[in-house]
């Protein structure tokens, strides 16, 4: 099982020596990768009240793919994974240039996890319909693996018209690996069917071990096998004791999870971060 640290970007992240500290040291702990966030924008609650919630105007986010290059050139040793990228507010082509610029920068160690979006605003701000997200999401995953291999592409589809266009350079992996972050049935359906990987960002009703039972067999059904597909838990190390982070890691190992992020919100400055990371190792002896 890989593992990887979660860049809790509220407390780090507004100076760019702090981010490279910060990616040397989870380097140098012997973590595997490096996994950030994704929203293009915050908003104004008050000025949406017909929505249940918005992300936050003072909710700190770099963008991902541009981090990841910068981050890339300081830790070369460290892979990167984006949990999540809103891929239908953001045009398809672009993103698999960006990606295979990161994938190609970090060695061919990145991972493009993608999402559908909850936040209407967002995507009325970047000027994309919020309503057919499914959709289109669906059919930005072929283009992108089809730009990621093929020399020229052609393809007329619901959204997207390709006529012999391509990318250059190539990512390392052909493609770049599509991990889908999921939270209710339909999207954990949908990593089953056309994912690398799954981003459990929570249970589905009847916790853990039911979601996981339930993947396995729509994994079945779309003829793959659970033993090939990726699947990435997620340790909350900024609370509990190191008990509670054993039987959390333990978990995750008896589901046969191929990679592990770490997650240390609330620990304060990069050197409180890098702390906690450490005593993460120590515990679960990875």
């Amino acid at each position: 099982m890989r593992i990887g640290a979660v860049l809790s970007q509220s407390e780090i992240g507004a100076d760019a020596a702090e981010l490279r500290d910060y990616a040397q040291g989870v380097q140098d702990l012997g973590y595997d990768f490096l996994v950030a966030a994704d929203h293009v924008v915050g908003a104004d609650a008050a000025a949406h009240p017909q929505l249940e919630r918005v992300y936050p105007l003072d909710g700190r986010l770099h963008e991902p793919l541009t981090l990841f290059t910068y981050l890339a050139g300081v830790a070369p040793r460290l892979g990167f994974l984006s949990s999540v990228v809103i891929l239908p507010q953001r045009q398809t082509v672009l993103v698999a240039k960006q990606a295979a610029e990161v994938d190609l920068l970090s060695g061919g160690t990145f991972r493009l996890g993608v999402g559908i979006g909850w936040n209407p605003v967002e995507f009325d701000a970047l000027g994309v319909p919020f309503a057919d997200r499914a959709r289109r999401f669906r059919e930005q995953i072929t283009v992108l693996r089809r730009l990621w291999t093929e020399r020229a592409v052609t393809l007329e589809g619901r959204y997207h018209t390709l006529q012999a266009v391509g990318i250059n350079p190539f990512p390392i992996q052909r493609p770049v690996p599509i991990w889908i972050g999921a939270s209710a049935e339909p999207a954990v359906r949908r990593a089953a069917r056309i994912a690398d990987g799954y981003l459990p960002l929570r249970p589905l009703p009847g916790g853990w071990d039911a979601t996981i039972e339930k993947l396995h067999g729509w994994l079945r059904e779309a003829g793959r096998d659970p033993a090939t597909f990726g699947l990435e838990g997620r340790l909350d190390a900024g609370s509990g004791t190191p008990d509670d982070w054993l039987q959390t890691v333990a978990m995750w190992r008896r589901f046969g999870a191929s990679h592990l992020s770490v997650g240390t919100g609330g620990a304060g400055d990069v050197a409180a971060h890098l702390r906690r990371l450490r005593d993460v190792r120590q515990v679960i002896g990875a």
